[in-house]
């Protein structure tokens, strides 16, 4: 999508959501609770229908995941592979493509390059049919926590639903830092910095109770999908050892750049970057209720393995 034309969607995504109350601003689809003002029921539908083809690259991540730092990398890599350069340096998120986009998408030309936060369960099953090649980017669940975190609190203050443009409810914001409510996993953080008093460990709750659904479900449906041979997991820890990525791929080069990929939402999308900042951010209890959690839910898993857990969350 032309990043004129998604800046001009979000400011209608704004002024709408002025008219619209916190309790109609997500619902249920499939089991799964979406933001309605910028994945609205009419978009999910439409993408049952969506045709894939066998040369499409599908990326997919769970939101705070790193899928915007991905996005960039595998741009270059698809321009030097085919010398084409894609026009839009927007994240290319299925979710967000009205019946209208779609129907310009069937004329786009290959390789088109797509993707998407929606649980596997929710990915047109065409995409599967095609046997279109899937990368997915997963990252330890206690940076992706920190992340999600600070996106959720340092979005504009309009915004009105949660990841991954970063539009989330006045109202949710003040619940993540006073009651602990952070959906995806359920814990209560505090800034870097804050006072061993100022920060209250809460009960670890595996919840679905934020757009695009629990990470634990998410990376269990991918655990399910390992031996796929289209499907290639990727960690975001991997990536970050990865020398070889080219210079202007690399998460500060995306971050220096942000202003004109992403706008306003640049510093909100891209902020440290680190693998173990959570270290800045959990207490202890916090730190054994997210082990616990890893171990009852992605112990002994082959996903579980890649993830690491030991050397980056211990």
């Amino acid at each position: 999508m032309n990043p004129n034309v998604l800046a001009t969607k979000l400011q209608s995504v704004l002024q709408k959501a002025k008219d619209v109350s916190d309790e109609e601003k997500l619902y249920r689809y499939n089991g799964v609770l979406y933001p309605r003002l910028v994945c609205p029921e009419d978009h999910l539908k439409a993408l049952e229908n969506m045709e894939a083809r066998e040369d499409d690259v599908m990326l997919v991540a769970y939101p705070k995941c790193g899928f915007n730092w991905m996005v960039g990398v595998v741009r270059k890599i698809i321009t030097e592979a085919t010398g084409m350069k894609t026009e839009s340096k927007m994240p290319p998120l299925i979710e967000f493509f009205g019946p209208d986009v779609l129907e310009v998408m069937r004329n786009t030309p290959s390789p088109r390059f797509l993707g998407t936060h929606l649980h596997p369960d929710n990915i047109p099953a065409s995409f599967h049919a095609k046997k279109t090649k899937i990368v997915v980017i997963f990252r330890n669940p206690k940076d992706t926590l920190v992340s999600f975190y600070h996106f959720s609190n340092n979005n504009p203050p309009d915004f009105t639903t949660a990841a991954p443009l970063g539009l989330w409810p006045n109202e949710h914001r003040v619940k993540l830092t006073q009651q602990g409510d952070c959906g995806c996993f359920g814990i209560c953080l505090s800034p870097s910095g804050a006072s061993k008093s100022q920060r209250r460990p809460v009960t670890l709750r595996h919840q679905d109770t934020v757009p695009w659904g629990s990470y634990f479900d998410h990376a269990l449906a991918w655990e399910e999908r390992m031996e796929d041979p289209n499907v290639l997991i990727v960690t975001y820890e991997e990536l970050k050892q990865v020398k070889q990525v080219a210079e202007g791929s690399t998460f500060t080069a995306m971050k220096e750049s942000s202003a004109s990929s992403h706008g306003t939402l640049g510093n909100v999308v891209f902020r440290k970057g680190e693998v173990g900042d959570w270290r800045n951010h959990f207490t202890p209890e916090q730190s054994k209720e997210m082990d616990d959690a890893f171990n009852k839910h992605l112990a002994g898993t082959r996903l579980g393995a890649k993830l690491n857990y030991q050397l980056h969350c211990q």
